[in-house]
């Protein structure tokens, strides 16, 4: 359905090394596409993403390793179009996978890059923003301004502002979503960090946040920010995984009572303050991402893109060399 996260990249230097450190954390499993050129992501046997490998040109231009999510449009070259008539650019396509479907990578008028697309089987949907353990649950976007962000994507997606919440005196947490289904939120960037670029971060739905975060460490990632609670009850963990790619676990709870929601909101000034330190530890690479992102953009073409349905949903292949809180 149009606007609905549909798919998401992990652009590594490693794939061995991804291969070995996301299931440990998150409990996914890996399938190869095709020829075994591409390796999908896939929970409880259903693909939901791949690793798309950055080759040493792309390395030597300074690309970190990261996370692209791919949202589902009704027509790539309109919605091409649309983005940049509201004021976003478009870095790679339109440009068709055979037999997979059309995509095209945008950045938002904040700097904000994700990648939109079209799967050749009309069956093939996105997620509906209901929660599914071992899934991205929840896709949270850091930006200049907040109003800006939610009029480009709500034109763009459609996306609706469900809630907004005040974390701590003149700080607001916008959430949105389609259809009263929230997808993530989206805040302002702090002074005290900087000049950090627009960025998203992924969160993934895990039944056991403390054993996944002892995982990360065990696996050789670093665990930025948390355990902690946020509010509405669930918790959540900031992390980056063995290669410098930075995500977020997150542990939804079952049931949220009025007075768990309240005792979450007292902590939410606290919660702030912890996520400008790990935004902090990551700045560097996300400015990287930011001056490189056009040039990583352009050897996107050396990369298929997306999913396999049914029994094999359409996914994101590759042809040669690839790029890219709740």
């Amino acid at each position: 359905m149009h606007g609905q996260f549909a798919w998401y990249d992990l652009v590594t230097p490693d794939v061995a090394a991804a291969t070995k450190f996301y299931p440990a954390v998150t409990g996914w499993g890996t399938m190869p596409w095709a020829d075994g050129a591409y390796t999908m992501w896939a929970a409880n046997n259903q693909p939901l993403g791949g690793i798309a490998p950055i080759s040493r040109e792309q390395s030597a231009q300074g690309i970190p390793p990261h996370w692209l999510a791919y949202v589902a449009v009704g027509d790539v070259d309109s919605s091409a179009r649309t983005a940049s008539a509201l004021g976003g650019q478009v870095l790679h396509g339109p440009e068709d996978i055979p037999d997979v479907g059309r995509f095209a990578i945008i950045r938002d008028p904040q700097g904000g890059m994700v990648a939109i697309f079209r799967s050749s089987n009309a069956s093939d949907g996105g997620w509906d923003g209901t929660p599914k353990s071992g899934h991205f649950s929840w896709h949270e976007l850091m930006t200049t301004d907040i109003d800006g962000a939610l009029r480009f994507y709500k034109g763009l997606f459609g996306w609706d502002k469900i809630e907004e919440t005040d974390m701590s005196p003149g700080e607001r947490y916008l959430e949105y979503g389609l259809n009263g289904k929230m997808f993530g939120g989206i805040y302002k960037r702090r002074p005290e960090h900087g000049d950090m670029p627009t960025s998203w971060t992924f969160y993934v739905n895990v039944p056991d946040l403390d054993a996944s975060v002892k995982a990360v460490k065990r696996q050789g990632g670093k665990v930025m920010m948390g355990p902690m609670e946020v509010p509405g009850g669930d918790r959540v963990a900031m992390c980056m995984d063995s290669q410098g790619a930075s995500f977020a676990l997150h542990q939804r709870k079952a049931a949220t009572s009025a007075g768990g929601r309240k005792t979450a909101k007292k902590s939410a000034k606290k919660t702030s303050a912890r996520k400008t330190s790990a935004r902090k530890a990551s700045a560097k690479k996300a400015k990287q991402t930011a001056r490189t992102a056009k040039r990583g953009a352009s050897g996107a073409k050396k990369r298929a893109t997306k999913k396999s349905s049914g029994s094999r949903r359409t996914a994101p292949k590759r042809r040669s060399r690839g790029r890219g809180r709740r």
